[in-house]
């Protein structure tokens, strides 16, 4: 390392945020970056531990140490050449990623990891600043054409590989733009939507055909598809939500959303695009809002509900509250179970843990209490801690159960299992490949189940790289 004492004599050092009271007035990120000498200080702490942790932390297997070092000796653009290599999409992930990378890191045994994620976003920001990310285009067409199902961020990555491998690549979405939850589900104030819009360009000038406002399965047919193409690439994500409470009393009043109902409606907002469906009015102004949920998806609630100037916002988990600090014998590298606050719950949202919603009670057919009890470390209930909370609009973040039944997953008839991946997928990341006949392939949270941006371009990647080995018997594509 070009500083092999730097963590001995720097303190780990992260970036900051705007205060509250002005960064809930308005819809634009909020973070504050370190600059370039802090950066270069930061990485600096990367130390010469022999074996670099960190990488089993990160699935796209991001050279870590080596663009630390990189940026440490002020070679930016190396650095950015070298974080490309492994990452479509590094000022995505240096966002919204939360950095099981850190956890791995050597220096985390003490609780001072190298702030990776940060370093990571600077070097990306740094690289579009600089115009060092340009379009790359193949140099010889292979004359292949295949379509993918799904801009999500498995479904970008994946055909941005397979158009630079020279194939002719069509991307089909239901959405008016390209990105996925990316765009519809992760809210403006954590990640702007220019940059999806910046990725998109590029990767139409690469040679990558966008098909939006098109829902396979019931726009077009699977089948046309496979008509037109040689192989198909479905990366239709993870959308049908848990609901635990389907025959809950009063499930059924107005006022009661699904989270992925209400935060694609104020990213359309905030576009300006035509909102959907009947939830125009599903807005948290002037309510009490309560959050059933306590992971990212019901983070991105609070800090939707806070912007849309709500009265209160309280957070419901079932599970206890999670110890302060992790036992790092037991979890070290592994992602530990510790209490993390969002900086969406730094705004003003009340937090409770150990807490089961048992139905709810409303007024003229709209919700105006949650009923509850309180439950012990076996989730079991608790006699004599039933309550209410006021609540004017509910909003469900408890995950998501696998993709939609209908149309596209129908016509696959492929079947689904635990979680709702495909059926013969669960262990396979060697082809990607539906069973059966064909050049069917799929990715994403639709094979692996809900998880993370990090892991959806992973096998975004890694399915490019199946597909391309498929058709043309060998691939340069990493995996």
């Amino acid at each position: 390392m070009g500083k092999p004492t730097g963590f001995l004599e720097l303190e780990r050092k992260d970036r900051g945020y705007k205060p509250v009271d002005e960064r809930v007035k308005h819809w634009n990120e909020f973070v504050i970056p370190l600059g370039e000498e802090g950066t270069k200080a930061q990485a600096s702490r990367c130390m010469d531990c022999g074996i670099p942790y960190c990488h089993t932390g990160c699935p796209v297997n991001n050279q870590i140490p080596d663009w630390n070092d990189l940026v440490y000796n002020g070679d930016w653009r190396q650095a950015a050449y070298n974080l490309h290599s492994t990452n479509n999409f590094p000022e995505v992930t240096g966002r919204i990623c939360p950095a099981p990378c850190e956890a791995a890191c050597t220096l985390n045994i003490d609780d001072v990891p190298v702030t990776i994620k940060t370093i990571e976003c600077a070097v990306a920001d740094r690289a579009l600043e600089n115009g060092w990310v340009v379009p790359k285009p193949a140099d010889t067409k292979t004359g292949k054409s295949i379509a993918v199902i799904g801009a999500g961020p498995a479904g970008l990555a994946g055909a941005q590989q397979l158009a630079r491998a020279g194939h002719e690549v069509h991307v089909y979405d239901k959405h008016a733009r390209p990105g996925g939850l990316l765009v519809y589900g992760i809210p403006d104030f954590k990640m702007e939507k220019k940059i999806i819009a910046n990725r998109a360009k590029q990767m139409q000038a690469e040679g990558v055909t966008f098909h939006c406002n098109v829902e396979v399965g019931k726009d077009v047919t699977m089948q046309s598809l496979e008509d037109k193409h040689d192989a198909v690439l479905v990366t239709i994500g993870s959308e049908k939500p848990f609901d635990f409470f389907a025959n809950a009393p009063g499930r059924d009043l107005d006022g009661i959303h699904f989270a992925m109902d209400f935060l694609p409606q104020q990213n359309r907002r905030v576009a300006g695009e035509a909102l959907k469906d009947n939830l125009t009015q599903a807005t948290a102004t002037d309510k009490n809002v309560i959050v059933i949920g306590g992971g990212d998806t019901g983070s991105d609630c609070i800090g939707t509900s806070f912007r849309q100037g709500a009265k209160s916002v309280t957070q419901l988990e079932i599970m206890p509250e999670p110890p302060e600090k992790e036992n790092k014998a037991l979890s070290w590298p592994n992602w530990p179970l510790k209490l993390r606050v969002s900086t969406s719950q730094a705004e003003g949202a009340v937090i409770e843990y150990s807490i089961s919603t048992t139905g709810f009670t409303g007024e003229d057919g709209k919700v105006k209490k949650l009923l509850y009890t309180r439950v012990d470390e076996k989730l079991q209930p608790i006699a004599g801690t039933e309550g209410s909370l006021d609540a004017d609009l509910i909003l469900l973040a408890m995950g998501f159960s696998g993709p939609r039944e209908e149309g596209l997953v129908a016509e696959l008839g492929s079947g689904l299992v635990n979680r709702g991946r495909f059926k013969g997928l669960d262990a396979d990341e060697t082809d990607y490949k539906l069973p059966g006949p064909g050049a069917r392939f799929v990715a994403g949270d639709v094979r692996r189940g809900q998880s993370l941006v990090v892991w959806a371009i992973r096998e975004g990647r890694q399915a490019a790289h199946a597909i391309d080995k498929f058709l043309m018997g060998s691939t340069t594509l990493p995996r």
